[in-house]
């Protein structure tokens, strides 16, 4: 088992005229599933002038993985990477 914080970075890009729709998913389905794992301990969501969208979501051991978007909205899939903080 994993512990420690770790941070997902979660990045997917959408086309443009589906871009308002992505992000609604993201924010009205997507992180309110993460929000109520036990392990959860926040998440913020960041877009972009490019239609790229970025959850970064902090958990107390393993993430628990966004779920798959409507393939009709994304552009490219989504990618992930997991980090840990850095003392210094």
């Amino acid at each position: 088992m994993v512990t420690g914080v770790i941070v997902r970075m979660w990045e997917i890009r959408a086309y443009p005229n589906h871009f308002p729709e992505l992000l609604s998913w993201v924010t009205d389905v997507a992180v309110p599933g993460l929000e109520i794992q036990p392990l959860h301990m926040s998440t913020e969501i960041f877009s972009s002038a490019d239609f790229r969208i970025v959850v970064l979501s902090r958990w107390r051991g393993e993430p628990t993985p966004l779920p798959d978007p409507p393939r009709d909205l994304v552009a490219r899939s989504a990618h992930a990477w997991d980090f840990t903080p850095v003392d210094r």
